[in-house]
């Protein structure tokens, strides 16, 4: 049995690697690169940190991820779904606490993916990730709301509601040429890919709206429209590589926040990986995708970046321009890289209220409205979880919500397999029909004095006290109890705890309890249990019709 599975992608492709596929690769590289450039500014200026700090998650993580992945195309870098989580860990612990947390969180990742825990993660509920995301979704919105209007507020509230009230309050403060400059944004970046597929609409935007400001400054005398270097020092140094200093209560108030960085990691680069491989038809290396990425989150913040992850749109942009393995996703990082040291300093006259539309986009692509209407249709389970996912996630934060949606969902999960198990009383004759057994079409009569009871379904805790409440409905005490388990695929310490307390009771009460039917799987579990001791190896029946002639024997 393999012990670790650990196979990036990019050796196996290179041994088939050819001019004409490093050419397709060139191309998406490059393309990416370019589309890449002003979301990793964007997704950094959101989360509280500096632009660089994004072009510099994007080139050291974006890098890793491709070097060491489980996926031909996946693109990494910073995505919109931190954003709220980073700004979060930003203000309750600083910068250091954020570098700490993004360690952390990557020493998760590693483990999630040396357990194999994988394929696990893709099980998360549907209707959570879809309740976050969209949650995500109106938050990184709501934040944006100041610079794409140019709101003159000092300080911002924290809390989604009070951000708001804030807002509709102060909305008589808006400038009218930072509102063109971020609707206008919203507009070129809506409509560009109408006419061009490979040109990304933000880069348009972006390039467009700074000359536009440049020259509303320079011959209008408009100064009111922020620019990013109004607000940071833009640099283009490369940063030294910087171990913070951690101690043992740091740690440990970091676990939450750094967990929450994993999981999230986890789903959004595997969903992302999932999709891609719909697109290509490949499948990807799940638990070797996870420990890349838990690398990447690992040297990312030791040269000032943010937490990393597989970005969907980017990946997609990859695939379409014709990106088929890693060594697309590592010419991306390299043109970064490029981008970073050479035109950095350009980055100072970019508007705010440009890059806010941008996020604007950003954000209505990750809420997922069609999903989100098409679940509410669903069961009210779903429902539940999905609603309640959502307004946790933009009432108080990402961390309750994945943790109170994951509760609530393995609740609702519980509940609906106990639903599915039924406990069934057959008094006269068993029905024929659903009873057929090697070819036995006998009528099989029941004796006077013999109760059976078949369960159809998985006993466990949630289905446990099922027999109470259909043996307290009858009033009448038998002799004997068949108990018909061959349709029992399995049985857990309540069940064996409920079967026998039963026994005990019945034995109290003279009456003795008979097993039929009871699979190998199951039969371990009691076996290991000493249930049979209790009961007795002469009332274990393989077949309902061995069970029943003991009952005749024990009525006699």
């Amino acid at each position: 049995m393999k012990t670790f599975d650990f196979k990036p992608q990019l050796f196996s492709t290179l041994k088939s690697y050819n001019k004409k596929t490093f050419m397709s690769d060139l191309m998406a590289g490059v393309i990416v690169g370019i589309v890449a450039l002003p979301l990793a500014i964007a997704f950094g200026i959101a989360s509280g940190v500096t632009p660089e700090k994004g072009i510099i998650t994007a080139i050291v993580a974006g890098f890793i991820i491709s070097l060491l992945g489980g996926s031909k195309v996946q693109i990494g870098g910073p995505t919109g779904a931190f954003i709220i989580i980073i700004y979060s860990i930003i203000q309750k612990y600083g910068l250091e606490g954020l570098t700490i947390a993004t360690i952390m969180a990557g020493v998760f990742l590693i483990l999630f993916g040396v357990l194999k825990l994988g394929t696990i993660i893709k099980y998360i509920p549907y209707p959570i990730v879809v309740g976050f995301t969209s949650g995500i979704a109106v938050t990184i919105f709501t934040t944006q709301i100041k610079d794409l209007f140019g709101l003159s507020i000092d300080s911002v509230p924290s809390d989604f509601v009070d951000k708001w009230i804030c807002y509709i309050s102060n909305f008589s403060t808006a400038d009218i040429w930072c509102s063109i400059v971020g609707i206008v944004s919203v507009i070129i970046i809506a409509i560009t890919p109408k006419f061009s597929k490979k040109i990304p609409g933000s880069l348009v935007a972006i390039i467009v709206m700074t000359i536009a400001a440049l020259l509303l400054k320079q011959y209008c005398g408009i100064t009111s429209i922020e620019t990013i270097g109004d607000r940071f020092n833009v640099s283009n140094e490369i940063p030294n590589m910087q171990v913070p200093a951690m101690t043992w209560d740091t740690i440990k108030s970091l676990v939450p926040p750094a967990l929450t960085i994993a999981v999230l990691g986890a789903i959004e680069s595997l969903l992302s990986a999932t999709v891609a491989d719909g697109v290509i038809g490949d499948h990807h290396n799940s638990n070797t995708e996870l420990i890349a990425q838990g690398v990447a989150n690992l040297a990312s913040p030791l040269f000032g970046g943010i937490p990393a992850t597989g970005a969907i749109a980017r990946t997609m942009t990859n695939i379409n321009n014709g990106g088929r393995t890693p060594v697309a996703g590592i010419i991306h990082a390299v043109v970064l890289l490029l981008i970073f040291l050479f035109f950095m300093p350009l980055a100072k006259y970019i508007p705010m209220a440009c890059l806010a539309g941008v996020l604007v986009i950003v954000s209505y692509g990750m809420c997922g409205w069609r999903s989100f209407v098409a679940l509410m249709k669903n069961p009210k389970s779903d429902v539940t979880v999905l609603l309640i996912t959502f307004f946790l996630t933009i009432i108080f934060d990402l961390t309750v919500a994945i943790e109170v949606g994951l509760i609530i969902a393995c609740l609702l999960f519980m509940k609906r397999m106990s639903e599915t198990t039924d406990v069934k009383v057959i008094m006269d004759e068993i029905n024929e029909e659903s009873d057929i057994v090697k070819g036995n079409l006998e009528h099989l009569t029941i004796p006077q004095g013999v109760e059976v009871y078949e369960i159809n379904g998985p006993y466990f805790f949630g289905a446990g006290n099922k027999f109470e409440e259909i043996m307290a409905a009858f009033g009448d005490r038998p002799k004997v109890r068949i108990i018909r388990m061959r349709k029992v695929p399995f049985v857990d310490s309540t069940g064996i705890h409920n079967l026998t307390n039963l026994c005990i009771m019945s034995k109290n009460e003279g009456i003795q309890i008979v097993l039929s039917g009871v699979n190998e799987k199951v039969h371990s579990q009691l076996q290991k249990a000493k249930f049979y001791d209790l009961i007795g190896k002469d009332n274990i029946c393989s077949h309902i019709n061995l069970a029943l002639e003991r009952a005749k024997e024990i009525i006699k």
